[in-house]
């Protein structure tokens, strides 16, 4: 229904406008006195069929003697019959019936018969007086869709005798429209209202009317469903324009594409304190074990949706999972998915928040609500009671608490109810975790894991991990990553023919910074350029995208001496734990360094919970990944020779000094090669294809940075590549000798 074809109430008759039966009757002056009913047609009852092609159907109609009677009453008057009381009246335009012609004289049908005109016909209606201009609420959010449900809503909460009494009025003002109003249903009469008047046109209808019966609370809601549709339509603007591009290239940020064209679903589980992936090329490695009940895959559809939280009362989620797991993907598509009406439409609003955003009202005085209006302005047209009424479901995502530096004391922060009172930032936030803040609304965090220990403990909440990329996903990812089949498949062919690195693609950012990377070869060297046969640049890009790019969200920056003396620190206790058979630790028993720095601020390790006893639990670290670990240890050893002169395998250097020809540093090399054969079950190879991968060229520029000495080490890939040479030819077992071709494979040979 277009609106300029709306008919106005002075047009034509209802007659003309929906019944369509026949042509109205309108004569001049004269011959509205008077009217020649049309003569009845000759019957033939001969073979010959009846012409009935001039006949016109209409209601049947009264006897003459209710005809008359009706004419001749004096009680008529301008009201309408209720819907269960007999009608006496009849409207002279339905004389077209034979029954009414022969009312007065049978004898005679075309006799000038006198036209009394009813009382209906005879009062103008009134003219009803808007309440409000429906020129000003015109906007692009008003659909039929929306008016039609509103107006039904709003007529639903009237009982039976206030419907008909709007039904009564509505007839009043627009009886042109609504002679039968009063055998409608609420539905129908929505229906009708909207064919015959404009969106805005019906709403100001239905305010004005509802006003006149004293039905204040009921104009104020139909308003406020109006004032919600605006805000929704013009926030999802908003939103669309914030969360629909994502940078395609990890190191070319102004480089963007649809969100919805590279993203591959996650794998979320409906439990926490899952643990890292823990699988691995070569060591079997034991999962710590943990007597909760594994978790059952979820989508983010049902992360928080109408059902879940109708079934748990749960209004409070933490969203987990270790760095480059994907947790802001999942905001990202939780909150298209609602602007795009994919899910959540139980929703009347998301409002994402990210505690980036929430850093420049620290240190001032502001409510929860002045908060959402500066961020999203388009909220100011809400009702501060918005917030906290029964009927607005708002989702409020909070993202990043890991970023949050502020003190999290429940036992010495205030209590704090009011959004719309102003306070300090740490008390809203620590009252948003006591689930106090917002009540009526549902609360999604997301955060790495050891953020659990933030909740209260009589805080009812779900807790959900995300795990990053399953198999198939993780070539979803790929696929939709590269315009060009062909290169996609080539990019996942390179992947899986590196188990370690396929294995650890299960974390979308890896996977991200391996696009780059490919990427950035097919656009410099050409679409059949050859991809590396290396995995340790990866993990260097890696290890820089979470001590430098993520990290600088989360805390102050380091200089590079406390940079490179975390690190150190760091990769000693990765190749102890190494050397140890281990790759998780007791909390109690990790060594005097800055936990917050490894597991909060850069995310290299994890902390979470497992079970030793059947009533205990106890807080363990591990790296993000075994491999991580191991990089990291072969990253202690390289850096323990450039920066310290010192070879970490103590017991093997006396044995081999001034025994190879070669740059210094490949003593280290060869210690690391006699440690490595010494542990048949393999726990050195990966450390020792990483440590021999930091050799080359490529890596040495990357690793610059952490090195105090500026001298380039020449020629190493040569040496290192003819110490593996010489080892090769020695009576190997095939695991080791295959362990050391990768090795080869690092340096670039």
């Amino acid at each position: 229904m277009e609106e300029d074809a709306v008919m106005s109430s002075e047009g034509s008759s209802i007659g003309e406008a929906v019944s369509g039966r026949g042509e109205a009757v309108m004569e001049d002056e004269e011959e509205d006195l008077y009217y020649i009913p049309e003569r009845r047609p000759s019957l033939d009852l001969g073979s010959t069929p009846m012409d009935t092609s001039h006949w016109h159907f209409v209601d049947q109609a009264l006897t003459p003697a209710q005809s008359y009677k009706s004419m001749f009453s004096e009680n008529g008057s301008d009201e309408m019959q209720d819907e269960d009381e007999p009608s006496t009246k009849v409207k002279l335009q339905r004389a077209d019936s034979y029954s009414s012609c022969y009312s007065f004289d049978s004898d005679d049908c075309e006799k000038r018969t006198p036209k009394v005109k009813d009382k209906d016909e005879e009062s103008e209606p009134e003219e009803l007086e808007l309440i409000q201009d429906p020129g000003e609420i015109k906007h692009p959010s008003l659909t039929v869709k929306f008016t039609f449900e509103t107006i039904c809503e709003t007529l639903r909460n009237l009982p039976d005798d206030e419907f008909k009494a709007f039904k009564k009025m509505l007839w009043t003002y627009y009886r042109q429209y609504f002679n039968s109003s009063q055998t409608m249903d609420r539905v129908d009469l929505v229906d009708r209202l909207l064919e015959c008047y404009s969106l805005e046109f019906s709403i100001q209808i239905t305010k004005t009317i509802l006003a006149k019966m004293g039905k204040n609370k009921d104009v104020d809601h139909l308003q406020n469903m109006c004032t919600r549709n605006e805000v929704r339509y013009e926030l999802s603007q908003t939103l669309r324009k914030k969360y629909s591009q994502i940078c395609e290239d990890f190191s070319m940020k102004e480089e963007t594409m649809p969100f919805d064209d590279v993203y591959a679903d996650l794998h979320i589980l409906s439990t926490n304190n899952n643990g890292p992936n823990i699988e691995h090329e070569i060591t079997a490695i034991q999962k710590p074990e943990n007597k909760r009940q594994p978790g059952i895959k979820i989508t983010t559809a049902g992360i928080l949706s109408g059902e879940s939280v109708e079934e748990t009362y749960i209004k409070l989620v933490l969203l987990t999972g270790v760095a480059g797991s994907g947790k802001s993907a999942v905001v990202r598509k939780i909150v298209l998915d609602w602007v795009e009406g994919r899910s959540h439409r139980d929703l009347a609003f998301v409002l994402p928040i990210s505690f980036r955003e929430l850093k420049q009202f620290e240190g001032s005085k502001i409510s929860l609500v002045e908060i959402i209006q500066t961020l999203y302005p388009e909220t100011k047209k809400l009702n501060e009671e918005e917030f906290k009424c029964y009927d607005c479901n708002i989702m409020f995502i909070f993202d990043g608490l890991d970023e949050y530096n502020g003190n999290i004391d429940f036992s010495t922060v205030e209590i704090h109810s009011d959004p719309r009172e102003p306070t300090h930032l740490n008390t809203i936030v620590v009252n948003l975790l006591r689930g106090r803040l917002l009540l009526r609304s549902v609360c999604l965090f997301t955060s790495r894991p050891q953020v659990k220990s933030c909740i209260p403990w009589d805080t009812h909440c779900n807790d959900i991990e995300v795990q990053g990329f399953c198999d198939p996903d993780k070539d979803e990812f790929f696929k939709k990553r590269f315009k060009d089949p062909n290169q996609a498949a080539r990019v996942i062919e390179y992947v899986k023919s590196f188990k370690t690195l396929y294995i650890m693609c299960h974390l979308p950012l890896f996977c991200s910074l391996v696009a780059d990377e490919c990427q950035s070869i097919f656009r410099e060297q050409g679409p059949r350029a050859e991809l590396p046969r290396s995995i340790t640049y990866m993990y260097t890009k890696l290890l820089l995208a979470l001590i430098r790019d993520l990290r600088r969200f989360r805390g102050p920056a380091l200089s590079p001496d406390e940079e490179q003396e975390f690190l150190m620190k760091l990769g000693k206790q990765a190749l102890t734990m190494l050397e140890q058979g281990k790759f998780y630790i007791i909390k109690t028993d990790w060594p005097k360094m800055n936990v917050m720095e490894a597991v909060i601020r850069t995310g290299l390790c994890i902390e979470y919970m497992i079970t030793p006893m059947v009533l205990f639990h106890e807080k363990v670290i591990s790296f993000i990944h075994p491999t991580m670990q191991e990089y990291l240890a072969a990253l202690y050893a390289y850096l323990s020779f450039r920066n310290q002169d010192k070879v970490v395998f103590e017991q093997v250097k006396s044995k081999i000094r001034g025994v190879f020809k070669g740059h210094k540093i490949m003593e280290l090399y060869k210690a690391a090669v006699e440690r490595s054969l010494q542990h048949d079950d393999g726990k050195l190879d990966m450390f020792l294809r990483f440590l021999f991968g930091m050799a080359r060229k490529t890596n040495q520029q990357l690793l610059q940075p952490f090195c105090k000495s500026s001298a380039k080490v020449e020629n190493l890939s040569e040496d290192a590549a003819s110490l593996i040479r010489k080892k090769t030819k020695e009576n190997l077992s095939p695991d080791r000798n295959s362990n050391l071709q990768r090795c080869l494979e690092e340096l670039g040979v």
